[in-house]
């Protein structure tokens, strides 16, 4: 799901598995629980990052700048197919409806864990106004394969993003993700050239494919054997059915994205049905299996000093998962002081996908970023 991290997924019953209290610290509640690391609320609201970041508030509305929602179904119907590799199928999906797009850079729409092209129903409108806008479901997810015995990582699909640029779109391309989505964009990234990436749109990223990634903040290094341990578990077929299972239910599945979002009202049947339908396809919970169980991947802090791109970095504050607070929300809250290239905002009661959250306070910042990149 993009909306989470890949461990707080496969709890067996909504999360409260981790609380902060003032005189205890962090306890443990329930059974086969595992946590979204914290509920935070940053402190530094009103303050300013550095002299190209800013907060902002939200005005409450339920549709996008363009007035349009795209339909669940109607996205599906007008999907394509590419062969990724010769071998694996990749479903895409290309929009534009304005006659200026071939002179502006193209657009692609990089989902995050357990999601697909359908989760940017409320952007793809907006942005296809002004741009060519493509989408595409990564491996494991959506509507492409489900190879089973694939080494699922984060290096495979940077990889099938710069073949997707090559083969596919071919002209330069502003790469847009969410979550996971955004990491496998900022590795892609960083090792293309201009004339294929103009830029990297980054929502809320991960700090790696699943949380073994983030060793350094503490309340990871607490949970590691834990961890470890239902590493160890899921990869007995009988226990990761099971969980798999019960995970995707579909009261699991919107109380867990309840918990992710702060527009409650984003979450609706539809939302609900894009995170479970492709769970029932074969090879998806090897899928599951192999993306929780296997390495994180590299690190962001890493590999941002490489991108020299325009980077523009939008964060939910109240993202239970990459929250404000922890290593990878502190760095990159702190790049735009360090980085004449990267501008940040933080997207005040936003949770961990902004633009299905809050989609014009996404689109309220992204469209002006846009238009400064200019022309090809």
């Amino acid at each position: 799901m993009a909306a989470m991290s890949l461990h707080d997924v496969v709890r067996l019953r909504p999360l409260q598995s981790l609380q902060q209290t003032k005189e205890k610290g962090p306890r443990f509640r329930g059974r086969f629980a595992f946590p979204r690391l914290y509920s935070y609320k940053p402190p530094i609201l009103g303050l300013g990052y550095g002299n190209r970041s800013f907060i902002t508030g939200y005005r409450d509305q339920s549709t996008d700048s363009g007035g349009s929602v795209l339909g669940v179904s109607d996205i599906k119907e007008k999907c394509n197919k590419w062969q990724w590799r010769g071998q694996y199928s990749i479903n895409y999906f290309v929009s534009s409806s304005s006659s200026n797009a071939e002179s502006k850079p193209s657009l692609l729409l990089v989902h995050g864990f357990g999601a697909s092209i359908p989760h940017w129903r409320r952007n793809i409108g907006t942005l296809s106004q002004d741009y060519s806008v493509y989408a595409l479901d990564l491996l494991g997810f959506g509507a492409s394969d489900k190879p089973q015995g694939f080494p699922y990582t984060m290096e495979a699909w940077a990889q099938l993003i710069l073949d997707f640029l090559n083969e596919v779109v071919q002209k330069p391309t502003v790469l847009i993700g969410n979550s996971v989505g955004s990491l496998a964009c900022v590795i892609a990234a960083s090792e293309s050239s201009q004339n294929l990436v103009r830029g990297l749109v980054l929502l809320n990223c991960a700090g790696g494919m699943n949380n073994k990634a983030v060793v350094d903040d503490w309340r990871i290094q607490l949970l590691l054997p834990l961890l470890w341990l239902f590493d160890f578990l899921l990869k007995q077929r009988g226990i990761a059915t099971a969980v798999f299972e019960r995970a995707k239910q579909r009261d699991n599945l919107r109380n867990i994205l309840l918990s992710v979002y702060g527009n409650k009202e984003s979450v609706d049947d539809d939302l609900v049905e894009i995170i479970n339908g492709p769970t029932n396809d074969e090879g998806a919970l090897d899928a599951f299996v192999s993306i929780i169980t296997g390495p994180p991947g590299p690190n962001p802090v890493q590999l941002m000093p490489r991108i020299n791109l325009p980077v523009l970095v939008l964060w939910g504050d109240q993202d239970p998962f990459t929250p404000l607070d922890g290593p990878v929300g502190r760095y990159f809250s702190s790049l735009p002081s360090q980085s004449s290239n990267v501008t940040l905002f933080v997207l005040e009661g936003v949770g961990h996908c902004p633009h299905d959250d809050k989609p014009d306070l996404v689109h309220e910042k992204l469209l002006p970023w846009l238009a400064q990149l200019g022309a090809l």
